[in-house]
């Protein structure tokens, strides 16, 4: 059919295929480990002498085998508990050689490429030692580059493997305060404890930062980022290595560190939802991965502003997709507040945009988010009376 007759005044109808805002991936983990000199690697995967990977894996039966230490059971503990997909790298040495840890966080750089990685997770970092008994300077080590690596890049969260058979004040004393971490500054990593046992691991323990990447995948993609990843039952789990008290676990909760617990009925369960940093702002895992998510979502889908003009058109836009895109976690359930002034603000405007600072190139926005906090503790009020119980 021939097409309208443009120098006809009249209204013409035009089809446009507006393509959709891109989907940002969460609960992605990448995980490092040592496999067998003859190993295969998966098709496709990048091959760097002994080592295979980053390759991505979506199911468990993706992954060819070959794990040497704990590198399979975490692959295995993430699908089997609902995760969605990840990455591994292979690394072709034995976990008692000299330069295993070298290894284990040389592989960290290969993951920088990776936007879609948000959790990062070294089980066999549990494996470094000879005779099955872990070396723990070693195991720190590891642990502590994994934690740097992730506070460098900025957008994701290290899961860490608590040192095996440690009661609360051993690994504490061992661990946490040899990890130097603590202070007032954000810190993007949360520590696991004790180890278990699963239908599949048989007879033994194995670390559980695999498990709990894939409750943390199934919490984000059944209700969201901002869901703390707690209280959640890890499939297929039959026992734990150490029974903890009710004293210990407050004391364990207190330093950061996040509890396996058993329940009557109800299975073990992930009890526990906290980064290691000891700012009060930061101290919940679900905010600090809220604020990283927020900021992968702008990296991802605010690029389209460099080189605009920077005019108040510009800024205008900036406020309006950001609010947009705040205005969904807020009714998401992601933010506090009975309004959305209550739960954000977003400015880009000519006082945060003065003459010099445009004239730099730049353009200054501000971002403030009140993000829900968990209901750690539970409080009812019992009040006796003659005759009668009231609950407040």
């Amino acid at each position: 059919m021939p097409g309208p007759v443009r120098n006809l005044p009249g209204v013409y109808v035009q089809e446009q295929v507006i393509s959709p805002a891109p989907a940002l991936p969460t609960g992605v983990p990448a995980f490092i480990g040592f496999v067998d000199d003859d190993a295969r690697a998966p098709d496709g995967a990048p091959q760097r002498g002994g080592t295979y990977g980053p390759v991505a894996l979506h199911r468990k039966s993706d992954f060819p085998g070959g794990a040497k230490e704990f590198l399979g059971d975490a692959v295995a503990g993430f699908f089997d508990n609902g995760g969605g997909y990840c990455y591994v790298i292979g690394i072709r040495l034995d976990a008692s050689d000299h330069a295993a840890a070298d290894r284990l966080i040389a592989a960290l750089d290969l993951l920088n490429e990776l936007s879609d990685v948000d959790l990062v997770a070294i089980p066999d970092a549990m494996a470094l030692g000879a005779d099955d008994v872990v070396d723990p300077v070693q195991a720190l080590r590891v642990q502590t580059a994994v934690i740097a690596h992730c506070n460098d890049e900025g957008n994701r969260v290290a899961l860490l493997d608590s040192l095996p058979g440690k009661d609360a004040n051993t690994l504490l004393s061992d661990q946490v305060l040899k990890l130097g971490v603590g202070g007032s500054n954000p810190v993007n990593a949360a520590l696991y404890h004790p180890w278990v046992r699963t239908i599949a691991t048989d007879t033994r323990f194995v670390p559980p930062s695999g498990h709990v990447a894939g409750v943390i995948s199934r919490t984000d993609a059944t209700s969201g980022v901002f869901k703390a990843p707690a209280n959640v039952e890890i499939l297929g789990a039959t026992d734990l290595n150490g029974d903890l008290d009710v004293a210990a676990l407050g004391q364990l909760n207190d330093a950061g560190v996040n509890c396996l617990r058993a329940f009557p009925a109800r299975g073990i369960r992930v009890w526990g939802a906290r980064t290691l940093s000891g700012a009060a702002e930061w101290r919940y895992l679900n905010v600090r991965r809220l604020v990283l998510t927020t900021l992968r979502w702008i990296d991802m889908n605010m690029t389209w502003a460099a080189f605009e003009p920077n005019v108040p058109a510009l800024w205008s836009r900036i406020q309006r997709e950001l609010t947009a895109y705040l205005t969904r976690l807020w009714r998401a359930g992601a933010l506090q507040g009975d309004s959305a002034d209550e739960a954000y603000f977003v400015r880009c405007d000519a006082d945060l945009n003065p003459p010099g600072t445009r004239d730099a190139g730049q353009v200054v926005t501000e971002i403030g988010v009140a993000p829900t906090a968990p209901a750690e503790f539970i409080v009812i009020n019992v009040q006796h009376r003659a005759g009668t119980t009231e609950l407040i």
